[in-house]
């Protein structure tokens, strides 16, 4: 059984895997060029997910929106990974926290955690967290120049698992997921966010 803050992940030595969707005008040229580039607007936060099912769920498996239409499957190196979760604070204020200190600690923070109910195949919520990690700045710059080693598409196999869900065939579907395991590169998942 899952704690309620463990990380699970697709990852073997050298990478672990996050998940992003994007519209084809991004996806496109990220997938050409094995890292994000323009129209991918650095300034911007963007949100890295290690978990397939919440990204299936936040994306509706490609079908929610076209600005979610193509599911990314970035790997990147531990090294990265790590930095964003010790470079982090929570993405709501601590209650033990005036709101100037949580003003400041923002400003000097690159990355944002948030926890949220980790989902199954049909999107419904679990009793454990999954985690999302929001990179801003400096996180970003070195997420798209220094930490991403591979980039694929696997929006067919999103919409396989939405297709077999649709006609009821669950267990073709789970078929398709990634096996996702306990992260064990880092001591404490607790301590981020």
């Amino acid at each position: 059984m899952r704690n309620y803050r463990d990380i699970y992940a697709v990852y073997n030595d050298e990478t672990i895997r996050v998940y992003q969707a994007y519209s084809h005008a991004i996806a496109e040229p990220a997938l050409e060029h094995q890292r994000f580039v323009a129209p991918f607007k650095i300034e911007r936060m963007t949100w890295i997910k290690p978990s397939f099912l919440w990204m299936m769920y936040r994306a509706g498996y490609g079908h929610k929106d076209d600005g979610q239409r193509r599911i990314l499957a970035i790997d990147i190196t531990h090294d990265g990974f790590r930095w964003a979760l010790e470079n982090s604070c929570g993405s709501h204020i601590p209650e033990d926290m005036s709101r100037e200190d949580w003003n400041a600690l923002k400003a000097r923070t690159p990355v944002r955690i948030q926890w949220d109910p980790e989902r199954d195949i049909r999107h419904n919520p679990l009793d454990h967290r999954s985690i999302q990690i929001g990179l801003k700045g400096e996180a970003v710059k070195r997420y798209v120049n220094d930490w991403i080693v591979r980039i694929e598409d696997i929006t067919p196999i999103a919409q396989a698992i939405y297709d077999h869900i649709q006609t009821g065939d669950k267990d073709a579907a789970r078929a398709l997921c990634p096996e996702e395991r306990l992260y064990t590169m880092i001591d404490n998942h607790d301590q981020f966010g």
